[in-house]
């Protein structure tokens, strides 16, 4: 047997003892992690904890095992939103197919998981428009999917919306850019594929009621063609108007989620063109601003809404002190006196349930909805303690992450 694997390899020499010279099916209970929240798939996927981390491996041939590596490897570096790749395992024993080893995407889940909780939480438009933004996303870096669907795609919550990663890269080709013909296949694949998916759910008594697969499924053409319209489309207007619209342009654009990469003006006697790049990777103006105040990872919007309080405890900090506070400094403080203690509130067992700064962000949303009702500020800590005792208990510990949970199963 050959492995082959991505650094660090510290990571992967914790894998090498299971038994890769046995079929996945034959594996024993004991090595396998059961996650309920995971899709379903065409392939034999099991799940594995090692040293904190959860890892799925997928029994595939071999020229599509390495096909996926290759791709999922460079859309990391990318930093398109796609799960991240570890490993392969070839040449097994008695031509077994080969096994494609890729990091679990922690607290994510799978649109069955998503329609299988109560109705209400979460929408079929609201998932079909954040797998719309990831396909654009795709698009715009020259990957063609050839199999977008609900079953392919892996959700995350992000600050109270949700947030898409591609989750199988076994038909995806990529090019310089894609011309208008490939981008209308894909999305007409993409249409037949999550209307049968719906029509699956449907048939299972986990759709709700009133929603109809096939008047859902033909929606996303115009919703992908309306987006994408609105991210690549170049723009002509005068040069009076010319700082204005810029500004307005680049804020729609952050709004819909997107990065900007190179802006370009070119003028003329008729006015101003502007052609702005859009990044193709996952937006990260926020995300990289948190992390240099905090030393905090999470995602876009979360990110962008502990920003927020970090400015909101810069200005109580200043007001009760009299003096300017340094930005680092009050990010620090707010660390330690804040998010910290909000962390601090949520007992042990209800620990991995949700990501911590989706947590956060519940926890500020439950603050005012408890300020409004009491007619004063009940402050953070307060929210946080009645968020641990009503709110939290009422996820289900069925989407507990799978590294907790296999923290807990080892004791630690």
């Amino acid at each position: 047997m050959r492995f082959l694997f991505r650094p660090p390899a510290t990571e992967a020499a914790e894998l090498l003892g299971l038994p890769w010279d046995r079929p996945l099916e034959e594996w024993d209970d004991s090595l396998l992690l059961e996650v309920p929240q995971r899709g379903i798939s065409r392939h034999v996927v099991r799940f594995v904890a090692a040293g904190g981390h959860v890892y799925a491996l997928k029994e595939i041939a071999e020229r599509l095992a390495r096909h996926e590596y290759g791709l999922l490897a460079r859309f990391e570096e990318e930093g398109l939103p796609a799960v991240s790749v570890l490993g392969i395992c070839v040449d097994r024993p008695l031509d077994q197919q080969a096994i494609l080893v890729t990091r679990y995407l922690e607290y994510s889940m799978s649109y069955r998981w998503l329609f299988s909780r109560p109705p209400g939480d979460h929408s079929a438009e609201q998932l079909l428009d954040t797998m719309v933004v990831l396909l654009v996303r795709l698009h715009l870096a020259g990957v063609f999917w050839g199999d977008c669907s609900l079953s392919n795609t892996l959700f995350r919550l992000d600050a109270g919306t949700l947030a898409a990663y591609l989750v199988d890269a076994e038909t995806v080709e990529r090019y310089p850019s894609l011309t208008p013909g490939q981008r209308r296949h894909d999305v007409d694949l993409a249409r037949e594929r999550v209307g049968a998916e719906l029509l699956d759910l449907r048939y299972g008594g986990l759709l709700p009621e009133g929603i109809d697969p096939v008047e859902v499924a033909d929606s996303l053409p115009p919703r992908y063609e309306s987006l994408w319209e609105e991210v690549t489309r170049e723009e002509t207007f005068s040069p009076n108007e010319q700082q204005y619209r810029v500004a307005e342009r680049l804020r729609r654009l952050n709004e819909l989620g997107f990065d900007v990469g190179e802006v370009e003006i070119v003028t003329s006697p008729e006015g101003a063109r502007l052609r702005v790049e859009t990044r193709v990777s996952e937006p990260g103006h926020n995300r990289r601003e948190l992390f240099r105040l905090t030393g905090l990872e999470v995602q876009e919007r979360q990110a962008q809404r502990l920003l927020n309080d970090v400015r909101a405890y810069r200005a109580h900090l200043e007001q009760r002190t009299g003096e300017p506070v340094p930005e680092p400094t009050a990010a620090h403080r707010w660390l330690a006196d804040v998010y910290q203690t909000v962390m601090a509130a949520i007992p042990p067992e209800l620990a991995g349930r949700l990501a911590p700064a989706e947590i956060f962000h519940e926890v500020l949303t439950h603050r005012w909805l408890l300020s409004e009702r009491a007619g004063r500020d009940v402050g953070t800590a307060e929210a946080a303690r009645s968020y641990a005792q009503n709110v939290l208990p009422r996820t289900p510990p069925e989407v507990t992450t799978p590294s907790v949970i296999a923290e807990r199963a080892t004791g630690r």
